[in-house]
């Protein structure tokens, strides 16, 4: 696994620093990769929802700093509970974003933060608005960028089951740039008495793309990953076991000591 951290874990930093240094930071910690998300994007974003853009400009500046780092793009996008036009303003952004940061696999990272009636017992539960990612895929495969959604308000093995039902709506090369950001945590905080766990070991590996890691002590957020309600060690047990290989981010809340704890994180996980 290639470690990484994500800009939304600089909030508190970010008012008084460039994005630009502060990945220089996170490298100084440990990271390899950086996942650059909306909203926490400082001097290399403008505007905000449906008026978000990426700055192309200072991204390629970003990026050509740091020639040694791995990026992808990361952004809200209601593709779960709304229609989304794969060809209007924001989403041709998004991927144009995608492809300036990404190198030769440029990856657009998603996650619909809406709440949905869940979780879905069978295919047919999926609401039409989420089948329309086929549209969505279909894109971003034509423009050579891959996909991948983020659990929030459902538990893995429902969006497994999307997943799956949207590569059978595209021919098979877009669908195979479809898949998931999974992040258990998300899943323990929303669906305590789960597993989700045994739900990511279930995953077919070409389906992970992306994976946060975060952790909970006593359903609180904790500012490392480290010991708590769930096993992180298991988690990169499961991902080594099926062979990944792709980037691991350490999903960590913003604090004044945001950089000491990416590092102990790094260090949990890869003593």
């Amino acid at each position: 696994m290639i470690f990484g951290a994500i800009t939304n874990s600089w909030r508190e930093q970010l008012p008084s620093h460039t994005v630009k240094e502060l990945v220089g930071a996170a490298v100084e910690r440990g990271a390899k990769h950086i996942e650059l998300r909306q909203t926490c994007l400082g001097e290399c974003e403008e505007g905000a929802g449906e008026n978000w853009r990426p700055k192309f400009d200072q991204l390629q500046d970003l990026v050509q700093a740091y020639p040694g780092l791995t990026f992808d793009l990361a952004m809200a996008l209601p593709c779960l509970t709304q229609s989304i036009d794969p060809h209007g303003e924001l989403f041709q952004a998004a991927l144009t974003g995608a492809k300036l940061v990404g190198g030769s696999q440029p990856h657009l990272r998603v996650v619909d933060p809406s709440p949905l009636d869940g979780p879905w017992s069978a295919p047919g539960d999926i609401p039409q608005e989420a089948l329309g990612l086929a549209g969505l895929i279909t894109e971003a495969a034509r423009q050579g960028v891959i996909m991948s959604m983020e659990n929030s308000s459902l538990p893995i093995r429902n969006m497994a089951m999307l997943v799956e039902q949207v590569r059978s709506m595209v021919d098979a090369e877009a669908g195979s740039g479809l898949g998931l950001c999974p992040d258990p945590t998300n899943q323990l905080r929303r669906f305590p008495d789960s597993d989700p766990l045994a739900e990511l070991e279930a995953l077919p590996l070409d389906m992970i793309k992306i994976v946060h890691f975060k952790q909970l002590r006593g359903g609180e957020t904790h500012p490392s990953v480290d010991a708590g309600d769930l096993d992180c060690l298991r988690m990169r047990d499961i991902l080594d076991a099926k062979g990944y290989a792709g980037a691991a981010i350490m999903e960590i809340p913003p604090d004044s000591a945001v950089f000491d704890h990416l590092e102990s994180s790094f260090k949990y996980l890869n003593p």
